[in-house]
């Protein structure tokens, strides 16, 4: 009776095992279950034109029809020169053609090292080309060992519309000097908000704003601005300039047009690289923009 029990449960054992290994491989064998297809999205809205219009404009709000802003390629480096800028000097000596002595002839300004280097008393070098409202990065390096102090050490400067309007260079690192001529002053009218300067001869950087005064009827309805970055570092805001620089005084405006780059000689040499602008149209009035109205 027991060897008959026994065989029946080995019996009955085996019949189980055999099923489960059944069920297993029928399992595996299966396609797997299919996904639904997701619901076609529904495109985003790429305008409106059901919206107010902007005040002053023909502009609806998120207006479908208003041109986009041109593309450009920007730099793949911080201070490295976007697609749409100007370059004015990259470090090559055919480069130095871009500029030319405050008589209009070529320049005794050196290009050494892949920097274009002040000869001391050969005079301010000034750009061909003429500019209204732009965006600057420039690089500079004051002399080193140093010598001389206050204004007489390291001096130079970065001027707007034909020599108007000065962002001093200076070597301020450890050097007194009087405050609205210090490195990155609007010189003579506003001193920098910070001191930002590195020692003498290692390179800086000024990016800056400019936008030239505006006039009508002989008279200045709209001063000439700057906004400067030292290093990095905002010195000054869309900050209105009294007047043209002057060293001691304050000209008056008198009426302008687009003007020249200039950069100073002081006596020092001083060195300047990777220089570039950006020409600035206001959006609805540049180039791009008018042609697709």
């Amino acid at each position: 009776m027991r060897k008959q029990l026994l065989i029946a449960v080995l019996l009955a054992s085996a019949l189980a095992i055999t099923a489960f290994v059944q069920t297993t491989d029928a399992t595996q064998n299966q396609a797997p279950a299919q996904t639904p297809a997701p619901a076609q999205a529904r495109p985003a809205p790429t305008g409106y034109m059901d919206t107010p219009l902007i005040p002053g404009t023909k502009w609806h709000i998120h207006d479908d029809t208003r041109p986009r802003p041109a593309v450009i390629t920007p730099a793949a480096n911080p201070g490295e020169p976007p697609s749409d800028a100007i370059v004015l000097f990259s470090g090559k000596e055919s480069d130095i053609a871009q500029w030319e002595d405050s008589k209009g002839q070529p320049t005794k300004w050196r290009v050494v090292e892949g920097a274009m280097e002040c000869v001391p008393r050969s005079g301010y070098i000034r750009t061909k080309q003429k500019f209204g409202d732009v965006q600057l990065h420039i690089e500079f390096a004051t002399p080193t060992p140093p010598s001389g102090n206050s204004q007489g050490r390291g001096n130079s400067g970065v001027f707007f519309s034909d020599g108007s309007f000065e962002v001093q260079v200076l070597d301020s690192y450890d050097n007194k000097s009087y405050a609205d001529g210090q490195c990155g002053a609007m010189y003579g009218q506003y001193p920098p908000l910070v001191n930002a300067s590195r020692k003498p001869g290692e390179w800086q950087y000024y990016d800056i704003v400019y936008h030239m005064p505006r006039f009508q009827d002989g008279k200045v309805v709209k001063p000439a601005t700057a906004s400067v970055f030292h290093n990095g570092v905002l010195l000054h805001e869309k900050r209105e300039f009294l007047g043209p620089t002057t060293h001691k005084n304050i000209r008056p405006y008198v009426p302008i047009e687009k003007g020249s780059l200039q950069l100073q000689d002081h006596g020092n040499p001083v060195r300047y690289r990777n220089i570039w602008v950006r020409e600035l149209e206001q959006y609805e009035n540049s180039p791009t923009q008018l042609d697709k109205q």
